[in-house]
């Protein structure tokens, strides 16, 4: 049996995670999953976690990290990631970063890679206020770029001290950018 590949997408909002993980899924033939959506599918099928989290979305509390790794080992045992998956989303900070790591270790048949998407911050402002949503406006976007630095940038450290980084130029074309992404997973 080969071996699965997974591959965690980190970069800053507007750097094109959805768009890259949606064209790479598409060439390896693997699920493309956002935290967001196993939240949202365990708690429409009521599973066990999904009730869990359901209290405390309902609530406007963030789901622990501890119950959001079940959740995330769940869906990853699910039969469409037999070649693989694309986690997008996760993880926003170094304690999770940490807690995947161990979870990781689970999957012995996966190889994976932490791939970040550098994106200058004016480029990022740019392409938020130019594609058209009511709440992108300067300051929001300014206080979510500051979130990002301060929150989930140091999971880039954590990654690069691991020697699992791999960092690709993200304000190329999207084909460009999506032949990176392909020659680092090697398909």
């Amino acid at each position: 049996m080969s071996k699965r590949i997974g591959v965690i997408f980190l970069g800053p909002p507007g750097s094109g995670k959805g768009t890259q993980a949606q064209r790479l899924a598409g060439t390896l033939q693997i699920p493309h999953i956002s935290t967001g959506e196993i939240l949202r599918e365990a708690i429409a099928k009521a599973t066990p976690l999904g009730q869990q989290a359901k209290s405390y979305v309902e609530n406007g509390d963030l789901v622990p990290d501890s119950l959001l790794l079940d959740l995330i080992r769940e869906r990853l045992q699910q039969e469409d990631t037999e070649k693989g998956w694309i986690l997008d989303g996760f993880p926003r900070n170094v304690a999770q970063a940490a807690f995947l790591e161990e979870l990781l270790q689970e999957f012995t048949d996966t190889v994976w890679y932490a791939i970040n998407l550098e994106v200058p911050d004016e480029v990022l402002i740019d392409r938020l206020l130019h594609r058209g949503r009511q709440d992108d406006t300067v300051e929001t976007i300014a206080h979510r770029l500051e979130v990002y630095h301060k929150q989930t940038e140091p999971v880039l450290g954590y990654y690069r001290e691991r020697n699992a980084l791999h960092s690709i130029d993200g304000h190329r074309s999207l084909d460009e950018v999506t032949d990176s992404l392909t020659a680092i997973v090697g398909r």
